[in-house]
């Protein structure tokens, strides 16, 4: 009779860059079952937003990921000049694609690196990160800074490029072409990574849909999903491009997604710069009136909602944030089961999570009956209640 074990990874491991927690049970070498714990690393961004005004919330929520502060200031931005009725200029929507693009490249390619280390190939991690430099230096061109952009704003952009900026950004873009292009055939070639990846951490379509998984990890499931072309925002209406989709939904998939979708995004911003129109790069805003608003954009991990309500004040009276990883982390539940226990990380990286993006925490559950002990409002209460007996002794 075999022996089931629990193996944990987590809440503090080398592989996660942020506090997570996986607990796998074992039977022998296989994944048998797989639970999921969140929320080890909440930081308040929601409420923090609303003690800022609406031009002041952007740089706190460029914050929310260091892969991100483009997706998640564009989604916010969105939902505020929805609420304002603002017209953005033409110039400064090809602005955002240019960055938003740059944004994916850079964050593809950082995965595609961690991947090949993860593998053992630390060539790949070396490669991918060499030419994903020169992106970061772009960035900086465009934006000011290579993390932290700050660079979009209610009603337009902060910064202007000249047409010197712009054809640096074509000739790092030509560049770029050429390294993608050998590390997508290193991974489409290489049998030893045919082997090592296909088959491993498979995520149905059914199941892919049943969890609501979004950007690369569903697309390599085979949902033709990508809000760039089921809901066109800034200037991607204007844009010629692919959706990457792969059927197999394994590893494998998850990389071939990622590599192809990197050059769609260098045709994006070619076309981006060719076609960009001269003009403003601002509208001007007064006040943002009363009302509510959701905005989305397709980040490097998928779709990212921000749904902001005003009460006509200058500050937003509640800000939600629904990042892409917060649907993603949770599919490992059903891709780690039945593999291997040697391949649970590399299942779990294939998503690239990114833990700390929206973690939340609602209510405690007993661990045995799984009915509820606290929400909310009991753990509001406990530590108020704590607080007064320390001020009381």
């Amino acid at each position: 009779m075999s022996k089931k074990t629990l193996f944990n990874i987590g809440p503090f491991h080398p592989l996660q860059e942020e506090a997570e927690f996986f607990q796998l049970t074992v039977d022998g070498e296989r994944v048998v079952e797989a639970d999921v714990r969140i929320s080890y690393n909440h930081r308040g961004i929601e409420k923090l937003s609303e003690s800022k005004t609406f031009d002041q919330v952007p740089f706190l929520i460029e914050r929310v990921c260091g892969i991100c502060s483009a997706s998640h200031p564009l989604a916010y931005i969105q939902a505020v000049e929805d609420i304002a009725h603002v017209d953005v200029p033409p110039r400064a929507k090809y602005l955002r694609t240019i960055v938003n693009e740059l944004e994916r490249i850079h964050s593809h390619m950082l995965w595609l690196g961690l991947a090949g280390h993860f593998l053992g190939y630390n060539t790949v991690f070396m490669w991918a990160w060499k030419y994903r430099e020169p992106i970061m230096d772009v960035l900086e061109i465009a934006t000011g800074s290579r993390v932290n952009y700050a660079n979009c704003k209610i009603g337009g952009v902060r910064r202007d490029m000249t047409a010197e900026q712009l054809e640096s950004v074509l000739k790092v873009m030509d560049e770029t072409e050429k390294a993608v292009d050998m590390l997508t055939k290193a991974v489409l070639d290489d049998p030893v990574l045919h082997a090592r990846l296909k088959g491993v951490g498979r995520l149905k379509t059914a199941d892919a849909r049943l969890y609501g998984a979004v950007g690369p990890t569903g697309r390599a499931s085979g949902l033709a999903i990508d809000t760039r072309k089921d809901d066109p925002y800034a200037a991607y209406d204007q844009m010629d491009f692919k959706l990457i989709t792969a059927p197999d939904g394994d590893v494998f998939s998850k990389a071939v997604v990622r590599c192809l979708e990197t050059i769609e995004s260098i045709k994006i911003i070619r076309q981006a710069i060719r076609r960009i129109p001269g003009g403003p790069i601002d509208a001007r805003v007064d006040a943002i009136p009363p009302g509510e608003a959701v905005g989305h954009v397709e980040a490097p991990r998928g779709e990212t909602f921000h749904y902001v309500r005003s009460d006509g004040s200058n500050y937003p009276v509640r800000h939600k944030v629904r990042a892409p990883s917060y649907m993603n982390v949770p599919t490992f539940r059903t891709s780690v089961v039945g593999g291997e226990i040697a391949d649970a990380a590399l299942t779990l990286a294939s998503v690239d999570p990114c833990y700390s993006c929206t973690e939340r925490l609602i209510r405690v559950v007993d661990a045995g009956t799984r009915k509820p002990l606290y929400d909310f409002n009991d753990l509001l209460r406990l530590s108020r209640e704590k607080t007064e007996r320390i001020r009381r002794s």
